[in-house]
């Protein structure tokens, strides 16, 4: 079975936010994520996460300084100066947590020379930080309009011609089910890419249960591709968050 992670963004949203550590660890999650923790001192942060004995997985690019703003432009061209300054803000922010993953997002572009700069952004990322672990998620342009990279094939071929050993994908299950229809064929076609899971509910991305994805089948299938990651719950609650847990695996 998985070891699951609780996305401290959107659950337990309940409690400020250094206080939802603790009631992940209470309600059985052993790791957090955070999308954008910017705003938050990153001592305070690792305390948190210290005293309720969990580990900080994943943290996502882009800027520290993130308030609304562009969610990643790691594709983008002519940003390519202001990706480079803020990944090794986002890098620095990073370590000081103890974060296993840092998620690389695209940004809204398109056609070759997008291509072409998110190649070259995440052969520089990847050679910058070479004790990191770099992820790269398709999102669904149903949810986020023009969004760069958007195709499980795309993203694999990326991978590949950045051929860099710190470099895999992020699978998000529910934009897996958007994109292809089917969340669990398109994991046992991707896995040996994969480097972090995340889970909700498809449609409505609340709670990952009763939906279009059978996700007791989805963990089986994550045990029988010998994956040992993490699988992140990722999603917005119906009700409180502790409400919501019938789905995650006990003991």
């Amino acid at each position: 079975m998985p070891r699951f992670a609780a996305n401290l963004t959107m659950l337990f949203t309940e409690l400020p936010i250094l206080d939802r550590f603790a009631a992940a660890a209470d309600a059985g999650f052993e790791g957090v994520e955070i999308l954008f923790p910017y705003d938050i001192a990153a001592r305070d942060l690792s305390r948190a996460a210290m005293s309720a004995g969990v580990q900080m997985v994943l943290i996502n690019t882009p800027p520290p300084n993130w308030a609304g703003g562009p969610r990643g432009f790691a594709a983008e061209p002519g940003r390519e100066d202001r990706f480079r300054h803020d990944f090794d803000r986002a890098l620095r922010f990073a370590e000081a947590l103890r974060a296993r993953h840092i998620h690389v997002m695209a940004g809204l572009a398109e056609g070759s020379d997008a291509r072409r700069v998110f190649i070259d952004n995440l052969g520089w990322a990847a050679e910058r930080a070479p004790h990191a672990s770099l992820t790269i998620e398709p999102i669904n342009r149903g949810d986020v309009p023009g969004y760069y990279l958007s195709d499980f094939d795309q993203a694999a071929d990326i991978i590949a011609s950045v051929g860099a050993a710190n470099l895999g994908l992020q699978f998000d299950a529910y934009h897996a089910q958007a994109i292809t229809g089917d969340a669990i064929s398109t994991w046992r076609k991707v896995a040996p890419l994969v480097r972090h899971v995340q889970i909700a509910g498809y449609p409505g991305r609340h709670e990952p249960q009763g939906g279009s994805i059978d996700y007791p089948a989805l963990f089986t299938a994550l045990d029988e591709a010998g994956y040992r990651g993490w699988v992140s719950a990722e999603y917005n609650p119906m009700r409180h968050t502790e409400d919501g847990l019938a789905w995650l695996p006990r003991g």
